[in-house]
C-alpha cells in the first residue's frame, strides 16, 4: 500500500507539473517590442480594445499601399508578438490589402496573462474591432497562423459575424491542442511512456479539428510544409479531412515552420486565391 500511494504521488506530482507547463508548451510571449525600419515605413496606427472579460489589448492596423483589394485579420503564431510576426505579412499590405494584426493577452502591450481561454476570446474582440472599422457590406479574410490558425478557426466557426468573414487561411496549423501535446510530449525519452495519459489532461474545448466543420459556407485554405519540424504536415491533413466545402489544401514543398509568406511562387499563388473568391 506504502509503494502504491508513493506511485500514485508521484503520477499526481507530474500531471500537476505537466499542466503547469502546458502554458508555457502553448504560450511564449516577448513583451519587448522590436524595431523595425520597414514596419515602420508601413506607418502602423495603434488600435487598443478590450476583450470581452475586460482585458485592455494591443494591434496594429496597416493601410493599404494603393486602392485597397480587401482586409486582413492576422492572428499569429505562439511566441514574441506583432512586432516580429508582422515583418512576414507586409508583403500582403504592398499587395493591396488592409491589415490587422493583434496581440493576445499577455503578448506585447496587451495586458493579462495567456491561455487557451482568454486567447479565444481575443481573437474574438479582433474580429468585432476589426468589422466595426468597415462598412457593413464589407467582409474580411482571417489569416491564422500556427498556434494563431487554432484560434482563428474556433473564432470564425463560433462567430455571430461569421457570415462577414470572406475566407479563413491557415499556414502550418495544428489539428488539436490535446494532439500536438502528445507528439511534444513523446519527443523525449521520459515523456514517451506517458505521452497518452498526461495529453489526457490537456483541454481541447477549443480544438480546430472539433470546430473546423463549423466553419462551412466559409472557405478554408489550409496550407502546409512538407519539412516542419514544429507542427508535422499531417495535422493540415486532419484538419482538411474535418472540413466541410469548399475547402481547399495545399501541401507544399516548403522547409521549416510559417512559411507561405516567405516564399516567392505562394505568394502568388495565395494572392491568385484570395482575387478569385466569390466576394471579388
Amino acid at each position: 500500500m506504502r509503494v502504491q500511494n508513493r506511485v500514485l504521488a508521484f503520477f499526481l506530482s507530474l500531471s500537476l507539473l505537466f499542466l503547469s507547463g502546458c502554458t508555457y508548451l502553448f504560450f511564449k510571449p516577448g513583451k519587448e517590442f522590436v524595431s523595425d525600419a520597414a514596419t515602420q515605413l508601413h506607418a502602423p496606427e495603434d488600435v487598443y480594445f478590450s476583450s470581452a472579460d475586460g482585458v485592455m489589448l494591443h494591434g496594429w492596423f496597416f493601410k493599404a499601399r494603393g486602392t485597397a483589394q480587401g482586409t486582413i485579420l492576422v492572428c499569429h503564431g505562439n511566441v514574441e508578438n506583432v512586432s516580429t510576426h508582422v515583418k512576414s505579412d507586409l508583403w500582403l499590405i504592398d499587395a493591396g490589402y488592409d491589415l490587422f494584426i493583434f496581440d493576445y493577452r499577455g503578448y506585447g502591450r496587451s495586458e493579462g496573462t495567456a491561455e487557451v481561454k482568454g486567447v479565444n476570446l481575443d481573437a474574438a474582440a479582433a474580429l468585432e474591432t476589426l468589422l466595426a472599422r468597415r462598412p457593413p457590406v464589407e467582409k474580411v479574410i482571417v489569416f491564422g497562423k500556427s498556434l494563431g490558425g487554432a484560434v482563428a478557426v474556433y473564432t470564425v466557426a463560433n462567430s455571430p459575424h461569421k457570415d462577414r468573414v470572406e475566407a479563413l487561411v491557415l499556414d502550418s496549423a495544428f489539428s488539436s491542442y490535446r494532439r500536438i501535446a502528445r507528439e511534444k510530449i513523446a519527443d523525449s525519452i521520459l515523456g514517451w511512456p506517458l505521452q497518452y495519459p498526461l495529453s489526457l489532461l490537456v483541454n481541447n474545448r477549443y480544438s480546430p479539428e472539433d470546430n473546423i466543420k463549423k466553419l462551412s459556407p466559409v472557405p478554408v485554405l489550409i496550407i502546409h510544409g512538407s519539412e516542419d519540424e514544429i507542427v508535422p504536415q499531417h495535422h493540415s491533413r486532419i484538419l482538411y479531412d474535418a472540413a466541410l466545402e469548399p475547402k481547399e489544401l495545399w501541401e507544399l514543398s516548403l522547409r521549416g515552420h510559417v512559411k507561405a509568406g516567405t516564399d516567392e511562387a505562394t505568394r502568388t499563388k495565395l494572392l491568385n486565391y484570395l482575387g478569385s473568391l466569390p466576394g471579388k
